[in-house]
Formats: structure tokens, sequence, C-alpha cells
């Protein structure tokens, strides 16, 4: 609770309620967990003051439990290659993130861009005819793109909900405020998990629902950070028959693939994403001097190309991390960042090999972004057109 100097107004009476079948606010409504207002609990009971703050409701799974997370820490370092949710842990990271992200991504710069993204969420909003809708937001960010679908949805008349999910609770808890400003009074559920990891989604998000209900997911701009063969089975397991997917990625222009990744490479090298990369260095013990930060284009083994981030160290580093000592030596390199590039052709042909058919695309003019709307195609059946 916010404290309060003897300057300031007395709040008025607070209203108290004893459980969900208990008024909660004046008008004779019950609270609802999502609204923002205070709720302060009190011997089995609850006062609520809606004047002092907001609380969120969050979800944490366990794949970001303390003991997990300091595992795949502990991992990441050992293997001198930087699970990618590590740059988004802390509330400075998710804000340096934000505003790297306002500065050089293309659907923040580029009106074009911005432009596919309007066109995709129309499309989707006529394909899903049901009155309610529930957004699920799979690498949430900060939200923006989620908001505008979710402003459009409502403004069709749609009841919907949002299910912002990050790895980062920052992030998750900007979504769920842009979301709200977008939509007022919406039904927020934010979920903290890692999609690495957590096997156990389809579970966490629930059996169908309520048949008025449809389901609408967004990816938007996660799936060059991950390894294609680990998220796209992941990502498959989530999309139901009847449920909408809207797919982003980030593209290599042109014909030529590997003139493209070359084309993009100032995006990635360049002072805002050094300065994101190495906070997490820098705030387990690393310093400025021990070494400096590289960019590469490289294959992978199925093929992709991809942007990578390293710091090669110049001296030694010796830190105590999570309890534990770790040693680096001068000449160690640790990735810090990788960034898959696909084509159009491409991209739809992966997501063909995990069930998932793009029935509509948009493209940005620039040839860095691409919108695939996507749905679940049935068991065994792979269109290789």
């Amino acid at each position: 609770m916010k404290q309060m100097g003897t300057s300031s107004p007395r709040p008025s009476p607070p209203q108290v309620c004893g459980g969900e079948g208990e008024e909660a606010r004046g008008g004779g409504g019950k609270m609802r967990p999502w609204e923002s207002e205070e709720i302060c609990q009190f011997a089995g009971f609850s006062v609520h003051f809606p004047e002092l703050m907001a609380l969120a409701n969050v979800t944490i799974h366990s794949s970001q439990f303390p003991e997990n997370v300091r595992r795949d820490l502990l991992h990441s370092l050992r293997a001198r290659s930087v699970n990618p949710k590590f740059h988004y842990d802390s509330w400075k990271q998710a804000q340096k993130w934000l505003a790297l992200h306002e500065a050089c991504s293309p659907s923040r710069t580029d009106p074009a861009c911005l432009a596919i993204y309007d066109s995709a969420f129309a499309a989707a909003a006529g394909r899903v005819p049901a009155a309610e809708v529930q957004v699920i937001g799979l690498g949430c960010g900060g939200g923006q793109k989620d908001a505008r679908l979710l402003r459009l949805l409502a403004g069709q008349g749609k009841k919907v909900s949002y299910r912002p999910c990050d790895v980062s609770l920052a992030l998750a808890l900007t979504a769920r405020q842009a979301a709200r400003e977008a939509v007022a009074d919406l039904p927020c559920a934010p979920l903290v998990c890692d999609l690495a990891s957590a096997d156990d989604l389809p579970e966490v998000f629930g059996p169908p629902g309520d048949a008025r209900a449809a389901r609408l997911i967004t990816f938007f701009g996660m799936i060059p950070n991950f390894e294609p063969e680990l998220i796209l089975p992941r990502l498959a397991g989530l999309v139901r028959g009847e449920d909408w997917l809207l797919f982003s990625a980030n593209l290599a222009p042109g014909p030529d693939y590997a003139a493209g990744l070359r084309r993009i490479l100032p995006g990635y090298d360049n002072a805002l994403t050094r300065d994101w990369l190495t906070t997490f260095l820098f705030d387990l013990g690393f310093a400025p001097g021990d070494g400096g930060v590289r960019f590469a284009i490289e294959d992978s083994a199925a093929g992709w190309k991809r942007v990578a981030a390293y710091f090669d160290l110049t001296q030694s580093r010796a830190l105590t991390v999570q309890g534990e000592p770790l040693a680096f030596a001068a000449g160690d390199k640790i990735r810090l960042f990788f960034s898959y590039r696909y084509t159009p052709d491409r991209m739809r042909a992966l997501l063909r090999l995990h069930q998932l058919e793009a029935r509509e695309q948009w493209l940005a003019p620039s040839g860095e972004e691409g919108v695939f709307l996507c749905q679940k195609s049935a068991p065994g059946v792979v269109d290789r057109k």
C-alpha cells in the first residue's frame, strides 16, 4: 500500500468484501480479479481502496520458478551460450529492450510495415465470427500489437479477454497495461512462463470452454530467437483445430538469401543492441573491459541463416553466480544472442512441416517482415506446394 503523508486527502470509506458472492463496489457489482484496484487482505476479508493503487493478478508457471531459473542461468554460463530469456529478466533489461524495439523495429519505424499488421488484424477478425474471443499473446513483449488487435475486436462489438504470456514479468505487465488502455475493463490474466521449457501449456490454457468463445493466438516476432525444431512443435501443440494463429517472422529481404542477411545486419550491430545485450553480463559482474561484442552471420545445421552476437573475452574473469564459482578465460566467447531470418517460402514450408497452414500472408514492402494467418491442418497432411 502506498504511504500517505499528513497532507494527503483522506480516502473514501473502504468497501469490504467477504468473497466472490459479496458486493465489492458501491454499484453492487462483484469484485473481479482483473480489475485495477487495491485489495488488502485482513484476517480473512478484503478491504478495497480504489483510489490508492492498482493490483494485477499474475500467474507464474513453474518454468520460471527460482530453482528452474537458477538451473537455466548456470547452464547458459557453463555452455557459453545465453538463453534468450535472460535478456528480459530484469525491469532494466525490459526497458532497454522496449527502447531498442521502438527505435529499430520495422513495425515501429516503417508505416508500411505497420500497415501489414492492421491488414492481418482485420482479416483475422473477419475469420472469427464468434461473439466472444480470447486473445492469447505468446511472447507478448510490450503488447502494442496485441492491444491494436484487441481494440479492433472490441470495436466490432465482440466480448474480448486477453492472456499476455511472456518470460518477463515486466513485459507481461507492460502488455497488460497496453491492452487495458486499448479496451476498458478488459479481463486480463498475465502468465509468466518459459515457452522453451513449459511443456504443459495446453493444459494450462485449458480444454475448449464455452462453444461461443473463440481463441485467437498471436506469436509476433518470436520465431527468430528460438531453434525452429524446438519451438514449432510446442506452438503447434497449443493451436487447436478451431483456433486461429497470427504468426509473424523477421525475413531476409530480396531474392538472395545471403545478401538479405547482410542488408539487415546494421539493424543489430548498433549501440542500442550492444547496450541491451551486455546488460546481462555486466549485471553478473563482467566489466566492459573484459571484452567486446561481435556480430556475425552464420548458418545452422538445418541450412537456415541467422545473425549472432558474441562477447569475445580479452581477459579472464572469475565470478560467483548463485553460489557457484565460474571461471572465464581470455579467448573464450559467449554467444549472447541469435536471430534467424527466413524467406516467405521457407517460412510457409517450415510451418507446414508442423501442421500449421498459412491461409493468408502479408509482407512488408521492405521485405523484412511478414505476417501469416494460420490454422491447424489435419494430422499427417503436409502440403508441399
